[in-house]
């Protein structure tokens, strides 16, 4: 058991052998506690190092081991569903001294990712979608005359979503050759929510697990075994090995320990399901910001006080979307519907036909799995919701996967929505109080990180649809939409541009952006948002419709995935830092100079 995080690279001999699994399967049964042990033991230096998943690659390290000892990877299909415990798996397909760099720019992706190794069989980073994949892996070798093994393995909550479950039901009139694996470690980022969770802690607690949980999915006509301990190979090898043989739809339950082996850890899974870099000790340390999640906090607890209709749903992000003290303060009104976006949008829905007022706090990247319900259950019947998008932009190192970069394109369509992109916390919760106020569906995109000071003493009321200018300048207007405000304002001052804060994206503030026209030949529109249907394509449309004569320069992310590295190299990448605003402006006021010769 390890208690802290070793600063020094531990002594791992056996695992230095192993660059391949095919080395890994040339040792003896009874060398793979000892590789355990020392994957476990690096695993933990190599996070230190470069902050990361944790607690969730820390509970399957004897299970990764004894898959690639059974399996012939990378012939053989091994999906891993979520991705985050995926660490393991890459320290043994050839990544281990690249590990310490993962989250970086230039190192490995957080999650497995099918351009970086043929070991990853599959790309995630959002859950649940491990079981359908696999499915498609193994009929496809089915129709292609191939004989592979194929596992998905499934945990960390993902078999609370409903995806999960289309999969099992279709899998079961296929007859293929598939082995689920379920990682019940009762956890995902928080405790397990739902019926699932509370059926499965039941049995368990009654000993009855082998009999009562195996009419649950025998009733698909899977074969189950199980539970078993995951952390002992004496028990996974050979019910590992007997599921590999037999023919059919096959369902092993094995019970892990999430942070497994680190004794912190084990304690608190919640607090450790990822670590922050260890950073040598600098002098007094500056006090923390509160980020815009804390804002949002704080914002919601008191509007829940004053009204008693207020309801906050979360598809498991308690912690990250930081709705810990709404659920302590007014527990009967909070509502954690486990990893299922479809169900919270329609959930919300429901409530909003009765007279409630939901909040559905969500990353950006997780509104995208439920955008039919977005539309059909809440927008076409003009329900009254509002929506908290945390995560909204670019996330750093978490990469392309949880990128928060297509809803402004995604609601900017749906007929009478609201679109506010705060700038700062004051803003921040302005806008998520106008939104609350507004009938129908409002959105606030907000990012992840800090919520910076203002730019400006201006205080201009908020009022819907309304602009506001902060500089004053000529030749060129910057329209700054969201969080980079910051890096408008310096190229502003250091260019005498003018600098307008739009905040809003829908309705746009159309007799701002006429009045900017007449002054300035250019206009610069500066979004944390994909290029294409964001807040930029919105004023482009304007502009089309009004007739107005006046050159339009949309910056924004770029149309290409954006590799993970920290969130300033993301926006450099993507010429959102000062610089590369700067630079983008010069360069169109050349081309429009020389066109004007």
């Amino acid at each position: 058991m390890f208690h802290a995080i070793p600063s020094q690279r531990p002594d791992t001999p056996l695992l230095d052998q192993i660059e391949q699994p095919s080395q890994l399967r040339q040792l003896s049964s009874g060398q793979l506690p000892q590789l355990a042990e020392e994957l476990r033991a690096y695993l933990l230096y190599s996070v230190g190092q470069s902050g990361g998943h944790f607690g969730a690659g820390l509970g399957v390290i004897e299970l990764t081991v004894a898959l690639h000892y059974l399996l012939q990877t990378p012939e053989d299909h091994l999906v891993w569903d979520v991705g985050h415990q995926c660490y393991p798996h890459k320290i043994l397909t050839g990544r281990r001294e690249q590990l310490t760099r993962i989250r970086k720019a230039g190192g490995p992706s957080p999650f497995p990712k099918r351009d970086e190794s043929e070991y990853d069989s599959f790309g995630v980073g959002h859950s649940s979608t491990s079981i359908s994949a696999a499915l498609g892996m193994a009929l496809a070798d089915r129709i292609l005359g191939q004989c592979r093994k194929t596992v998905a393995v499934i945990g960390d909550g993902a078999m609370t979503a409903g995806m999960a479950f289309e999969a099992l039901n279709h899998a079961a009139h296929t007859h293929a050759n598939i082995l689920v694996i379920l990682n019940d470690n009762d956890m995902s980022i928080s405790r397990n929510e739902g019926g699932l969770a509370t059926y499965l802690a039941k049995n368990l607690k009654n000993q009855t697990a082998g009999d009562t949980t195996s009419a649950l999915f025998e009733a698909l006509d899977f074969h189950y075994s199980g539970p078993i301990d995951g952390h002992d190979f004496n028990q996974l090898l050979p019910a590992l090995q007997a599921a590999l043989e037999r023919d059919g739809p096959q369902f092993l339950h094995i019970l892990t320990r999430k942070g497994k082996g680190f004794a912190p850890a084990e304690a608190d899974p919640v607090g450790y399901h990822s670590l922050t870099k260890i950073e040598p000790i600098k002098g007094r340390k500056q006090p923390k910001r509160p980020s815009f999640s804390n804002l949002f906090s704080e914002w919601i607890c008191a509007t829940a006080a004053n009204d008693p209709r207020l309801s906050a749903i979360t598809p498991a992000m308690r912690e990250g979307s930081d709705l810990i003290a709404f659920s302590e303060q007014f527990s009967e009104r909070y509502f954690d519907v486990a990893i299922a976006e479809q169900h919270a949008l329609t959930l919300a829905a429901g409530m909003a036909c009765t007279g409630a007022k939901p909040v559905v706090a969500i990353y950006s990247t997780f509104l995208q799995r439920a955008y039919d319900q977005l539309i059909h259950d809440a927008s076409l019947q003009k329900l009254d919701l509002l929506l908290a998008l945390d995560r909204a932009g670019l996330v750093g190192e978490d990469g392309a996967t949880h990128a928060g970069c297509f809803d402004i394109a995604m609601l900017r369509c749906l007929p009478e929505t609201v679109i506010m992109t705060p700038s700062d916390g004051t803003e921040l919760q302005a806008m998520l109080s106008l939104g609350y106020k507004l009938p129908g569906l409002a959105a606030v995109r907000y990012p992840r990180g800090a919520a910076p000071d203002p730019v400006s003493a201006q205080d201009t009321p908020l009022t819907l649809g309304q602009a506001q200018v902060l500089h004053q300048g000529h030749g060129v207007a910057l329209l700054n939409f969201g969080p980079l405000l910051h890096q408008a304002m310096h190229v502003a001052k250091q260019h005498n541009y003018t600098l307008v804060d739009m905040r809003f994206v829908k309705p746009l503030d159309q007799s701002c952006i006429k009045q900017l026209t007449e002054a300035h030949p250019l206009l610069v529109t500066i979004e944390d948002h994909a290029i294409a249907g964001g807040a930029g394509s919105a004023v482009s449309e304007y502009l089309h419709q009004a007739q107005l004569d006046s050159e339009l320069l949309c910056l924004g992310i770029p149309d290409r995935w954006i590799a993970h590295a920290s969130r300033p190299e993301q926006l450099a990448m993507c010429g959102l830092d000062s610089s590369g605003i700067a630079a983008a402006i010069e360069l169109r006021l050349a081309s429009v100079k020389t066109e004007h010769q």
